[in-house]
């Protein structure tokens, strides 16, 4: 059974920022998907166990912005 999971990202601008976020979840492990909305600031995160926040947190700030 799948677990989904909504975050909002801060700073966020343009097509470019929303494809460094989805690369850097995407390499969380157990992660099957990810969607990234630039308008809401919304990250969707299906994976195949819960992820933390924290992970979360760490491959967004990766990216170079911030979970709200």
């Amino acid at each position: 059974m799948s677990s989904t999971s909504t975050w909002t990202v801060t700073g966020m601008t343009c097509g470019h920022c929303v494809a460094s976020v989805r690369e850097e979840v995407e390499e969380i492990a157990g992660v099957e998907s990810v969607e990234v909305t630039l308008e809401s600031g919304t990250v969707v995160v299906t994976s195949a166990e819960p992820v933390t926040r924290e992970a979360v947190e760490a491959a967004v700030t990766e990216a170079g912005y911030a979970l709200a």
